[in-house]
């Protein structure tokens, strides 16, 4: 089974909630959650090319959220509201969000950001940004590099 199987059933899940036939793509939903172990909304928006680390265990991702082009979220990341927020993050293209993050809030995360493992996100970060820690603080600005760029040696 592929790594995106996940992303299969939310996409199939998002045609038909913008089609109205939001009690189907609910019980996709709800599929995904059994399989594998994660909530991704059918009502969400994501983008192409975006991708789950380890089929996205334990991943929460809010119905309202809005996801960029090719991001990668890792395993147990959560994507959320604040108490008393009415809006979501709004998270841009090419967006690495590490293992264990925590991203909530009326938030705007930029393109080609990194965000550390076990972060916790809740302040907007400007594009071409790494963050890391509790509360997350900037150690990075103006990268040019994507995430899938970075040459690890």
């Amino acid at each position: 089974m592929r790594n995106d199987a996940p992303f299969v059933l939310y996409r199939i899940g998002h045609f038909l909630y913008v089609h109205h036939l939001k009690r189907t793509a609910k019980l996709l939903s709800w599929l995904n959650r059994f399989l594998f172990s994660v909530w991704i909304p059918s009502s969400c928006e994501i983008g192409k090319g975006t991708r789950l680390g380890y089929w996205g265990l334990g991943t929460i991702i809010h119905s309202n959220t809005s996801i960029g082009r090719n991001c990668l979220i890792a395993q147990n990341v959560t994507i959320g509201r604040n108490f008393g927020d009415l809006k979501v993050p709004v998270i841009g293209n090419d967006v690495y969000i590490g293992a264990g993050s925590v991203v909530f809030g009326e938030i705007t995360i930029g393109d080609n950001v990194i965000i550390g493992a076990n972060s916790v996100v809740n302040k907007s970060i400007p594009a071409n940004c790494t963050v890391v820690g509790n509360p997350c603080h900037i150690i990075r600005e103006n990268r040019v590099e994507k995430y899938y760029e970075i040459d690890v040696k």
